[in-house]
């Protein structure tokens, strides 16, 4: 009687929130103004490589899966509720040419209205996806007692400060639209607001715990069941809870390339040309965001770690600050470890749990540091350690795929370790990482043996933490792989790692 209550309680609150909750439905008639071969940011921006701010992007978003552009999931069984719209509602992709009637403008000016648009618009969409989380999710759980306001706090962050952060922007960008409904001067706007990016620390920060956290109470039926049927609600786009907290994170990202593209359309003559801020002002705050999140990312898995024995407590695990890379690969008799590619040292463990039900993991025979870390990558179908590989995969008639050794350079007390990944590319990128780190600790170690004087790493690994590597087909990022910001890999497979 109680769960057919509580089920009242989630259709009523649910079907009240399809009614509240209006999501714009993209128009299949909208008109098309043929001012540029492309009038979208997608054809205004060129193709860029991936820069390491952008890999803060790919680490909570693949295991801890920071995705950029979130991924609808797949709807779960239907409810006996009204049914929504089988596909996911869209937003109106609305264009800045599609707003005026007529124009003079050059084809550059053009281009430079486009992205000033995309900008603003985009701005309004995190807002109202923010609002949205607040009144869909942290709100209703806290009044079913779906989870206690401590456990909600962990999980959402400081989110809610963010809301504020991007109506001001939006405010200013709204208030320079002249009456033509193009914007003149946008540049000290950008340069006075760019600073207040810095409060995504706290919240990318917490993403890494706050993941954990939801993952575990996602094991709770009542958790579980009030999360799908959002889900399923025509409110949610088809998006689970995780990729609406990521937005922020996948929002930070966007704004070099926005102001890069801004850059780019101004003409010399412009007010803008003087006034718009060095694009290695919002370079430094995503880098800084990007680098302080690592570390937490860092001390979360590192403070997860149960050391059998003593030997095991090596100083160059307490001594790193961010993660190469993290994930699930099997030994030569087919046990599954996960392992942790720290700053300073590789560490095999083997998951558990602790009292509460959550994740730990406890040290798998003797950490390496990388400085003394010997790789061999091992050839498809060449057995490891007699044909170990063979006989644990594969029966002994198969090729044995995606396996490399790591052994330590002198320390007869650790034996080679031989891994296997789940697939070619996460073996690829392993390895890496491997190498990287490898040569990194070295020549840091020659660095710090010649000087007295501890020196600061190549800024640019400050970031490794936060990179994901997948192995599905699908999902090229969902290891847990913290390449250039940690590779992460999913749990069943081999990983390296926004709101």
């Amino acid at each position: 009687m109680r769960k057919k209550v509580r089920r009242k309680e989630y259709t009523e609150l649910l079907n009240q929130l399809d009614a509240n909750c209006s999501v714009s439905v993209e128009p299949s008639n909208k008109r098309v103004k043929p001012v540029a071969k492309s009038n979208s940011l997608t054809g205004v921006i060129t193709p860029v490589k991936t820069p390491a701010l952008k890999r803060i992007g790919q680490s909570i978003s693949r295991s801890i899966s920071f995705r950029t552009d979130a991924r609808p999931l797949p709807p779960a069984p239907l409810r006996s509720r009204t049914k929504a719209s089988s596909f996911p509602r869209r937003r109106n992709s609305q264009c800045w040419s599609d707003t005026v009637e007529s124009h003079d403008l050059t084809a550059k000016e053009i281009k430079r209205q486009e992205v000033i648009y995309e900008l603003t618009q985009g701005e309004k969409q995190l807002i109202e996806d923010l609002s949205l989380v607040k009144k869909v999710y942290y709100e209703p759980m806290l009044k079913l007692d779906i989870m206690t306001e401590s456990e909600l706090g962990q999980i959402f962050g400081t989110l809610d400060s963010l809301i504020p952060l991007h109506e001001d922007l939006l405010a200013r960008l709204e208030r320079l639209r002249g009456s033509e409904k193009t914007v003149g001067e946008v540049g000290p706007t950008l340069l006075n607001w760019f600073p207040c990016l810095e409060a995504y620390v706290t919240y990318c920060c917490n993403q890494v715990g706050a993941k954990a956290l939801l993952d575990h109470k996602k094991q709770q039926k009542r958790v579980e069941h009030f999360l799908r049927l959002c889900q399923e609600s025509s409110f949610s786009r088809k998006l689970d809870l995780w990729n609406f907290l990521d937005l922020p994170r996948s929002r930070l990202v966007k704004y070099p390339l926005l102001l890069k593209e801004i850059q780019k359309c101004t003409p010399p003559d412009h007010p803008d040309e003087d006034t718009l801020p060095d694009l290695e002002l919002i370079q430094s705050i995503v880098a800084e965001v990007n680098k302080k999140t690592g570390e937490a990312e860092c001390q979360f898995y590192r403070r997860g770690l149960i050391y059998l024995e003593e030997s095991q407590r090596i100083t160059e695990i307490h001594q790193s600050r961010f993660l190469y890379c993290h994930g699930e690969l099997k030994t030569n008799k087919g046990q599954k470890l996960h392992v942790f590619l720290f700053e300073l040292a590789l560490v095999l463990t083997r998951p558990v749990e602790d009292r509460e039900g959550g994740q730990m993991f406890n040290v798998y025979r003797q950490p390496l540091p990388n400085t003394l870390i010997n790789l061999e990558e091992i050839p498809d179908s060449e057995a490891g350690g007699g044909g170990t590989f063979r006989g644990a995969f594969t029966g002994g008639n198969d090729k044995v795929k995606n396996c490399f050794r790591v052994s330590s350079r002198g320390r007869s007390k650790v034996n080679p370790y031989c891994l296997q990944a789940n697939d070619s590319f996460s073996k690829q990128q392993w390895i890496t990482c491997l190498r990287q780190a490898i040569v990194q600790s070295r020549d840091r170690s020659a660095h710090t043996s010649q000087s007295p004087l501890s020196l600061h790493p190549d800024p640019a690994l400050c970031h490794i933490a936060d990179l994901s590597l997948s192995s599905d087909t699908d999902m090229p990022c969902t290891m847990q792989t913290t390449l250039p910001v940690a590779l992460r890999f999913p749990r069943s497979e081999c990983c390296l790692s926004g709101l």
